[in-house]
């Protein structure tokens, strides 16, 4: 890599930083494994600039990248979780307004959505691009986009209501 797309790689990292952090922080919901994926994503960049800025639309290509390294970052075997018999109880998030509480909730909902399914969600309402850019992204036809979001979205609001009811029975 030459001085001239060092800088650029420099200048494109430093812009691109916090959005593709949160980003990550969305898919994932662990800060510690968004940093590791973003680390990753601007790894795999540095070794393929020069055809990295040469794509269309390089903030594309690279959401595809993050998305691809969370997929990946999901199959490995010491991510996966052991089910207990009760869950801990967290402390109540003094003077939390409304809006901190719902994004929480939002947070856990997407949570326990399948990979590609939050992916879908994620980079279509948060990232907000369109169905095509979505299915560039994450490599699927634009039908299974619209269908994963469909489904992503119906299943939010069954555990947003099935939440509800239970908050309101106990």
């Amino acid at each position: 890599m030459n001085a001239d797309q060092e800088a650029e790689y420099q200048a494109f990292v430093t812009a691109q930083l916090e959005p593709l952090r949160r980003t990550a922080y969305l898919l994932c919901r662990d800060w510690h494994t968004a940093d590791d994926l973003v680390s990753i994503t601007f790894g795999k960049l540095y070794r393929h600039w020069r055809r990295v800025s040469a794509a269309e639309n390089v903030n594309a290509y690279v959401r595809g990248v993050l998305t691809n390294a969370w997929l990946d970052e999901r199959r490995r075997p010491w991510r996966r979780e052991d089910s207990v018999e009760t869950l801990p109880t967290e402390p109540a998030l003094p003077g939390a307004d409304a809006g901190v509480t719902e994004r929480l909730t939002l947070f856990e909902l997407l949570e326990r959505l399948p990979g590609r399914r939050r992916a879908a969600i994620v980079l279509r309402f948060y990232c907000d691009l369109s169905i095509e850019e979505t299915a560039e992204i994450l490599g699927i036809s634009a039908g299974t986009v619209k269908s994963q979001t469909s489904k992503g979205l119906d299943a939010l609001r069954l555990l947003a209501a099935s939440d509800r009811m239970l908050r309101e029975t106990s």
